[in-house]
């Protein structure tokens, strides 16, 4: 779910305007899970603009205080959210861990870095959620750890069923600044699609690992 619509447009807007969500329905991506899509997303850029990450760092950690009340710490999920997951802890006075996708395998071998405590209540931040898989990843680790994850707060989402139903499993609530459907009616409205682009992007999020552009 987005935490407000007009902030989903507003942040769709932002992205699209940077270049953090690039749409090309006539020249697909490919994405490193051999899918290709019409859509690529990098919300990383956002670190590269201060008055954008400034908006969605304040959106975020406002948000996430009014959705799952003022957490014990915030956890970003590696490497993608690190950056933003810091910014809105820093926006919250809140102290900040990130999650690797695995161990060290050398050092002190965490997985979590940082300094966290057992029964801590956290909302862990993600940049981008597609299938929700290494998001959910980040989650059980926190939980072995006997952290109370309160939910998880996003950027951006591409809606897909699978990551719902993998949320709904998990029993995490999941909150973003904006999603797929948004993007799309912002892009509409502000000339970066038209409505035959438009009709090739909707298709393609019904069923992106069997889409193809006919």
């Amino acid at each position: 779910m987005i935490f407000d619509k007009n902030i989903a447009k507003k942040t769709a807007e932002l992205l699209l305007h940077i270049n953090a969500i690039k749409l090309n329905p006539s020249n697909p991506f490919k994405w490193a899970s051999g899918w290709k899509s019409p859509i690529y997303c990098d919300n990383r850029l956002i670190l590269s603009y201060p008055k954008i990450r400034n908006y969605v760092k304040h959106e975020l950690a406002k948000n996430i205080e009014k959705t799952y009340g003022k957490p014990d710490l915030i956890a970003g999920v590696a490497t993608g959210a690190i950056g933003i997951g810091a910014l809105v802890a820093d926006d919250l006075g809140l102290p900040f861990v990130y999650v690797r996708t695995e161990a060290k395998k050398h050092g002190r071998k965490n997985q979590i870095e940082g300094r966290i405590e057992k029964g801590q209540n956290v909302v862990v931040v993600e940049d981008l959620i597609s299938t929700g898989m290494s998001s959910l990843n980040a989650v059980d680790v926190l939980k072995n750890k006997s952290i109370n994850v309160k939910g998880m707060a996003a950027i951006f989402t591409y809606g897909f069923e699978i990551s719902e139903s993998n949320f709904s499993k998990s029993k995490i609530e999941l909150q973003t600044l904006s999603n797929y459907d948004s993007l799309l009616e912002q892009a509409l409205e502000t000339g970066f699609i038209n409505n035959k682009e438009l009709k090739i992007l909707s298709k393609w999020n019904k069923n992106p690992s069997k889409w193809d552009m006919k």
